[in-house]
């Protein structure tokens, strides 16, 4: 992600934030362009590590990834104690559950149609999936023109509803989320649609306002680090030269 829509989607939090709600966006220096595959998610984690890591240091009290297939999340709850880590794809599901019987997933390409079955069926929702349904828009393109972007999600988001029963929507994708069509589309469809990046703040806001961190029972810290074998994350890389 380049620095001019960095800043953007930073200005888009911020409004949509809280009062009192301080948001930033960090980047990192590597990594692939853009998620379009699983391959692609798991380029994306190392780095991210590493920040998630090193942001628990400096305090902060939550942390959002910025991909909607939450790439790394029992990784980064693994490395982290005090620090909430939220995934915006489990945030979403679980509230489009919350809205209405079934959901219907709207996803990047045909090729992630498969992982994303496998997403829903990790955060324990797979009852509420009506389908997952493809844009087949690749990632940077979605902005080139939004209106035909939301023309096309319009279009499916409806075959969804009459077709696959769906009762609300979900963006599956952040770069759908900062398009910020999903009040758009909820206008045009009558259904309730989850913009994940939106939802993710949302979530975060409300966890840390009461106090909730992701369970060190369910996401223990790697034993090496937690015995004390080793002193930081660098250390549980060996490279054999």
């Amino acid at each position: 992600m380049d620095q001019t829509e960095a800043t953007r989607r930073g200005e888009l939090l911020k409004l949509w934030a809280a009062p009192g709600t301080n948001v930033e966006i960090v980047t990192v220096q590597e990594g692939p362009a853009s998620i379009e595959s699983m391959y692609e998610e798991y380029l994306s984690i190392p780095p991210v590590a590493k920040i998630m890591y090193q942001l628990e240091q400096e305090g902060y009290d939550a942390a959002i990834l910025g991909c909607a297939g939450d790439p790394g999340l029992d990784a980064f709850r693994e490395i982290t104690s005090n620090m909430l880590v939220v995934g915006p794809a489990a945030s979403s599901f679980h509230a489009a559950a919350m809205l209405g019987h079934q959901f219907t997933l709207l996803t990047v390409a045909d090729s992630m149609i498969g992982s994303s079955h496998e997403l829903v069926a990790k955060s324990g929702l797979t009852d509420k999936l009506a389908s997952v349904r493809a844009v087949n828009i690749p990632v940077l393109e979605l902005a080139v023109n939004r209106e035909a972007t939301l023309e096309k999600l319009v279009r499916i988001g409806r075959d969804a509803i009459e077709k696959d029963r769906a009762d609300v929507l979900v963006l599956g994708c952040m770069s759908m989320g900062f398009l910020n069509v999903a009040e758009e589309m909820q206008e045009a469809l009558g259904i309730p649609v989850v913009n994940p990046a939106k939802i993710a703040l949302k979530m975060t806001e409300a966890l840390v306002s009461i106090e909730l961190v992701h369970s060190k029972k369910a996401y223990a810290l790697p034993p090496k680090l937690a015995s004390g074998k080793v002193k930081s994350l660098n250390e549980l890389l060996i490279s054999r030269s």
